[in-house]
């Protein structure tokens, strides 16, 4: 699938459904997180193209089969060159559709672009900053070591927790050993795994890091003051790694603005592996109603 030059790099990408001519309503754009890629979207691209939607699904910078230029990976960069793939594309308006980080980076776009979502469709990701307490239990361990200096560079950049261990508790069901081997495939040393650091370490937690809590804040007015966007939140259920478990969703439906939310069945955090069909159907149902 094609890759385009964005700054100094260039982002990879999936793509499925007719093209923009003959394509139903607006582009929808998945959008990922950490440490996945465009292949957390494999299952449910088609499902969503059947429905007639372009289906587009980027490697953010440093992750799947994008360039990998040596920058610091701040969410800022992760916004610059995802901005910038957009424009290569001609992309000016799209549904978002995001997870994980990539739920965060289409509420920042969304935010500071006016007019460029059409929509903004998310899951699992990080809606408000947080403190220690209000972050999954079963996972907040892991993510303290990872802020710990030293203990999170032997784990993340020399043990690859993320890819090796990670997968048996953010998959409800078993991930296949192929698929496994996708996720591994762009992190094979070290360095190559410095995004999933920087990534894991911009959680905004107790006010730090205050760039990425500064951002989140900021999109966070947005969710709560923009009538005119539809939104869409997808919960699941079954597995203690949720960060949107029923409170959050809870308050989700009382601070973000144009909200519905529809409940998708058992999943854990990488909730595309587990209901990609029921994700499709959601997404492409409230887009239809919308006539987005």
């Amino acid at each position: 699938m094609p890759t385009h030059p964005v700054l100094d790099s260039f982002l990879h990408h999936e793509e499925a459904g007719p093209d923009r001519t003959e394509a139903v309503g607006a582009p929808l754009v998945f959008l990922h997180g950490n440490p996945t890629s465009s292949h957390l979207w494999r299952h449910v691209l088609p499902k969503a193209a059947a429905a007639g939607r372009r289906c587009l699904a980027p490697d953010l910078i440093g992750m799947g089969r994008s360039g990998k230029p040596d920058i610091g990976y701040s969410f800022d960069d992760h916004a610059r060159y995802l901005d910038a793939w957009f424009d290569a594309l001609g992309l000016e308006r799209a549904v978002l559709v995001g997870q994980d980080w990539g739920g965060a980076l289409a509420f920042d776009r969304a935010a500071r672009l006016p007019g460029s979502a059409a929509g903004v469709a998310f899951m699992e990701t990080i809606v408000r900053p947080m403190t220690w307490a209000q972050y999954p239990a079963a996972a907040r361990a892991r993510f303290e070591a990872f802020r710990s200096p030293g203990t999170g560079e032997d784990l993340v950049l020399d043990r690859n927790v993320f890819i090796e261990d990670s997968f048996g508790q953010t998959v409800l069901g078993d991930l296949p050993a192929a698929d496994h081997d996708v996720y591994r495939a762009p992190y094979p040393t070290r360095a190559s795994r410095r995004p999933l650091l920087r990534w894991a370490r911009s959680m905004p937690l107790d006010g730090e890091p205050a760039d990425v809590v500064a951002r989140v804040t900021a999109y966070g007015s947005w969710l709560a003051d923009s009538p005119g966007t539809p939104k869409l939140l997808l919960t699941f259920d079954s597995s203690p790694t949720l960060i949107i478990d029923a409170a959050t969703a809870a308050w989700c439906a009382a601070h973000v603005s144009a909200l519905e939310t529809e409940h998708c069945g058992p999943a854990a955090h990488l909730a595309p592996e587990d209901q990609p069909d029921a994700i499709a159907a959601a997404v492409t149902s409230w887009a239809a109603r919308h006539g987005l």
